[in-house]
């Protein structure tokens, strides 16, 4: 049985488990080929029903919830918000994703029990599976040289702008082939080999052809190159090219 099969198959399970016992079940934090599969699940067996969140909007890494046609109360995801600053901004290093992931996995934490990790100027906030947030916490005070701060707070408190630069261009037209090259400054043909490698997600489903059109509005991720928005057409050149606007993730 593939890693696919087994994925679809705990699903299914979970699935179960949340109708039998009439609450509401939740996986770890999925990766976005692992929410591509979820979403596929859910439109091939309707009597699934999940959503998915990752503790703020447009957060790429989610948690599943399974809900039972019968629930009788109301629920919160199982989301904690870690806020990570140094001790001493003065002397601090500059961290970045890895770096964090990285004291992460010396804490021995799965990476299925964390989700993104929101950047701001002198602080970071790490989203968690609640069950975690304590030791993390409490284990986590030094990332790489730098020792650091941790502090547990509410999702609902938190506020994130993440930061981005518009991007304008002219385009042949908003294949996605064709706006990926915008985005990332690259020739098509370069970007094709992540495309035919499933490294491609619109709006967390895969994508596996460079002939896909884009809507106004959606996300893109490119895993290994990093993600944006496309914000639609302005217009067309004279020679009859689409120029249009995204909003990279910087």
């Amino acid at each position: 049985m593939t890693s696919e099969e087994l994925f679809i198959k705990r699903i299914q399970e979970l699935a179960n488990t949340a109708d039998r016992k009439g609450c509401v079940v939740f996986t770890d934090f999925l990766n976005l080929n692992e929410q591509n599969i979820l979403h596929q699940t859910l439109q091939k067996f309707s009597w699934i029903k999940g959503e998915t969140f990752g503790g703020y909007e447009e957060a790429e890494r989610q948690i599943a919830a399974f809900i039972p046609d019968a629930l009788y109360y109301d629920w919160d995801y199982p989301i904690a918000c870690i806020r990570i600053r140094p001790l001493n901004v003065k002397f601090a290093e500059e961290l970045g994703h890895r770096d964090i992931l990285g004291a992460l996995m010396n804490l021995g934490i799965e990476r299925s029990k964390t989700g993104d990790i929101a950047l701001e100027e002198n602080e970071f906030y790490l989203f968690c599976c609640q069950n975690m947030a304590e030791l993390i916490s409490r284990e986590l005070t030094r990332i790489k040289h730098t020792s650091v701060y941790c502090e547990i707070c509410s999702p609902a408190d938190f506020s994130y702008v993440p930061r981005t630069k518009e991007i304008t261009g002219s385009i042949a037209s908003v294949r996605l082939d064709a706006v990926m090259a915008l985005a990332f400054q690259a020739s098509r043909s370069s970007l094709i080999s992540f495309i035919e490698e499933g490294k491609v997600f619109v709006n967390g489903k895969l994508i596996a052809t460079n002939a896909y059109s884009l809507k106004e509005g959606e996300i893109i991720s490119v895993r290994g190159l990093g993600r944006f928005r496309y914000l639609g057409i302005l217009g067309q050149t004279k020679k009859g090219r689409c120029f249009v606007k995204i909003e990279k993730y910087i």
